[in-house]
């Protein structure tokens, strides 16, 4: 088996419980503002909320829209699925824009202080600590909230690094994301792994600027859509292979 020195490791959903943690933050946001008051079904807020989230990130990833943009689009357009919300939000623009990035501040800050992480996480960077890889934390996670969820976990002290696209000026899967990783942690290509669960971003960004690959498909719905060096569905099995 090839040797690796250094892991490149995604953090969202590979190792931290985004989805759960961010499913249980987003009710709590739902009942700090009362927004039962203009939305008879809660779900449909948080149906809509999870999937603009998923089509805002991906195109965040892409490049093709900014953080601020995100951050206000998330919230905005689930709220405007209530027709009255919906009305304030075109009669007064100013102020709707003011309210929506106060329910994302809370709701970032909700999500994170919370502590979940995917089953096995503690196990398996204990493990790869142990055996002593070198591990970096590669995310597109805005800064100041990945830090404090890497506490609220307990994970921050496995990593030698901790490597933003916010720091680097560009995000996964673009290559330069991975030049800028290498730089940043000293790592040689050749001895790297990367291990992240989203296929496009994570694993084809990675693959694509000369890295091997573990693919944690935890989401079976999202195939691999083409080779990867290794494909697990439990972080467990990943110490099976390294």
């Amino acid at each position: 088996m090839k040797q690796y020195t250094d892991i490149f490791i995604d953090f969202d959903d590979t190792l931290y419980d985004t989805h759960g943690n961010a499913d249980i933050a987003l009710r709590e946001t739902f009942e700090y503002f009362n927004l039962g008051q203009y939305f008879d079904n809660p779900q449909v807020f948080y149906d809509d909320y999870w999937q603009t989230n998923i089509d805002l990130w991906s195109r965040y990833a892409k490049g093709e829209i900014t953080r601020d943009y995100l951050i206000v689009e998330r919230f905005r357009h689930p709220l405007c699925k209530s027709e009255e919300l919906r009305v304030k939000s075109e009669t007064s623009a100013d102020a709707f824009q003011a309210y929506t990035l106060h329910v994302s501040d809370v709701f970032l800050d909700y999500c994170s202080n919370k502590p979940g992480v995917v089953e096995g996480a503690h196990e398996l960077m204990d493990y790869l600590k142990q055996k002593a890889y070198r591990l970096h934390m590669a995310s597109n996670g805005f800064h100041e909230v990945q830090y404090k969820k890497l506490d609220a976990c307990g994970l921050r002290h496995h990593f030698d690094s901790i490597i933003l696209s916010e720091d680097a000026g560009i995000n996964k899967p673009d290559p330069r994301f991975f030049e800028y990783a290498l730089r940043q942690s000293g790592a040689q290509k050749a001895a790297t792994i990367m291990i992240g669960d989203n296929f496009q971003t994570d694993i084809l960004g990675a693959k694509r600027a000369g890295f091997d690959t573990i693919f944690f498909n935890r989401w079976p719905e999202f195939p691999a859509s083409e080779p990867v060096n290794y494909e697990v569905t439990s972080l467990k099995e990943i110490m099976n292979i390294l």
